[in-house]
């Protein structure tokens, strides 16, 4: 079953910034569209909203006069549900409440054709639920959108265990004609994106609660080590807390309170106290009129090396040395295992190991750990622990040569995998539950990943870059160090390890 034609009549219900945002994207791609809404006017304030949005991209030379004409022509506002007898396709976007939604489309039922596509942009409740109590279950599936939906890539194409395979297929060769990025995905809690992405919050919670490092310092290594675009502080502010801590609420309570997705009381805290983030003038920063951002911490050397030596393969910290040979650094290479010596300092890779449990471990003196970087030929920042007792020269020297290689450096407490590397572990043991539960394809987890939410790289792709066996011990090391489930490896990342495979082999 091929993509909807463009003659096809799609209607939307409700007609908030999701709802009208979906309707733009169908009516941009040269659908009639119908948009209702059980306010009185608000559809037509909705059209009205969407004809000033593309009035600003053609005024920015973004979009022609008569292409914003011709979507407007398409769009129609209608007042009573009877109108949509005759529509291909309708996707409804109000009150996540699964009563209402259920008796929504059991009115719908009594309305439209047995033609009729009906689909729901639910973020949260389950697909299955909702069709439930439809006579025809097979035609009710998620077309879930992000917002706003005509600038976001992704859409979740959401199948409960009656849809129909080929209006799944449909929907997603639909979305794709919209100019969408579409994955497939079971009617499972979260879906990908919003159950995947909770360790990338729950980390960055976890180290702040510890007092590992302060907010603008995580966000900072987030972004200029981890390669993300707003670190997890940041991007919940933008959010809003009372929306982020509910979604974690959501998916923690779905999956009868695993631990890998408990809730944050820091978060709560902020919920409790109003702090929702920006559109309430303050959360973990202020918005208020002249706030100014704290700055990230840092920590320098005024140390001189010329020298260093590379001890074994570095793996994926190997772009550190070509940095360093083009500032002037010389790189000596002896076997080993996987070290780089700068005067009495030892440098490495964390491997979820805390720095003075390692050092104790394999006998290393004056340990400096580094954390993970998406890209250390570019990343403009790292961050560092290092194992109690540590010679202050032997210090020194460990940040002047990671400063030579024109990095920043940001000192975190001794904390099991530092910061990114513990996020990006738990990001790849999550979306490798996903794909052993087969809720969608390592290919649909790392797109949606990239297009949902962003990410500098699909968790699992990233995971087989770093290197499976790495990530494996990482968690196991997390996990012996908390003592908790929260950390334990995915059996599915066990397998891969034990047969030499990567995710996407």
């Amino acid at each position: 079953m091929s993509a909807l034609n463009t003659s096809a009549r799609i209607a939307v219900i409700g007609a908030g910034a999701m709802g009208a945002g979906i309707a733009q994207v169908a009516a941009q791609a040269g659908h009639p569209v119908l948009l209702l809404d059980n306010r009185p006017g608000a559809a037509a304030q909705a059209i009205e909203g969407i004809d000033r949005q593309l009035g600003k991209r053609v005024e920015n030379g973004k979009l022609s006069a008569d292409s914003r004409s011709a979507t407007i022509a398409r769009l129609q506002a209608v007042e009573a549900i009877e109108a949509l007898a005759d529509c291909d396709l309708i996707i409804e976007a109000i009150v996540e409440n699964l009563e209402v939604k259920r008796a929504l489309f059991r009115q719908l039922e009594g309305i439209c054709s047995a033609q009729c596509i009906l689909a729901s942009n639910t973020s949260s409740l389950s697909i299955t639920s909702i069709a439930a109590q439809l006579q025809h279950p097979q035609r009710l599936l998620g077309l879930h959108f992000f917002n706003p939906a005509p600038v976001m890539a992704l859409v979740e194409i959401v199948s409960g265990l009656a849809s129909d395979p080929a209006l799944a297929e449909c929907l997603y060769d639909t979305a794709r004609a919209w100019g969408k990025k579409p994955v497939h995905t079971r009617s499972t809690p979260g879906f990908i994106v919003n159950r995947v992405a909770r360790p990338y919050y729950a980390e960055s919670l976890r180290l702040l609660q510890e007092g590992a490092a302060d907010c603008p310092t995580l966000d900072a290594l987030m972004r200029e080590a981890g390669g993300f675009a707003m670190g997890a502080f940041e991007l919940t502010d933008l959010i809003g807390h009372d929306v982020n801590y509910a979604v974690t609420c959501s998916v923690f309570d779905a999956y009868y309170q695993d631990t890998r997705f408990q809730p944050s009381l820091i978060q709560k805290e902020l919920v409790d106290g109003g702090r929702l983030g920006r559109k309430s003038g303050q959360g973990f920063y202020s918005y208020a009129q002249g706030a100014e951002r704290p700055p990230a911490a840092e920590i320098s050397s005024a140390a001189t090396v010329d020298v260093c030596v590379a001890e074994g393969d570095l793996g994926i910290a190997q772009g550190l040395l070509g940095r360093l040979r083009e500032q002037g650094v010389e790189v000596l290479q002896r076997d080993g295992r996987g070290l780089l010596r700068v005067g009495d300092a030892v440098l490495a890779l964390s491997d979820g190991r805390m720095a003075c449990q390692r050092a104790q471990e394999d006998g290393l003196s004056n340990l400096i750990l580094l954390d993970l970087a998406h890209d250390y030929a570019k990343a403009q920042r790292i961050a560092i622990s290092y194992a109690a007792g540590i010679d202050p020269q032997a210090l020194e020297q460990g940040v002047a040569l990671l400063q030579r290689a024109g990095l920043k450096v940001s000192l975190l407490s001794d904390s099991p995998a530092l910061a990114v590397l513990r996020t990006v572990a738990m990001l790849a043991n999550e979306a490798a539950d996903a794909l052993l539960q087969g809720v969608a394809s390592a290919t649909d987890i790392d797109l949606a990943m990239r297009a949902g939410v962003n990410y500098p790289q699909g968790p699992l792709a990233w995971a087989d870059a770093v290197g499976l066996p790495h990530i494996l011990s990482t968690l196991d090391n997390l996990q012996a160090a908390y003592g908790e489930e929260r950390y334990r490896p995915s059996l599915l990342l066990r397998r891969r390890v034990a047969e030499g495979r990567n995710f996407h082999d």
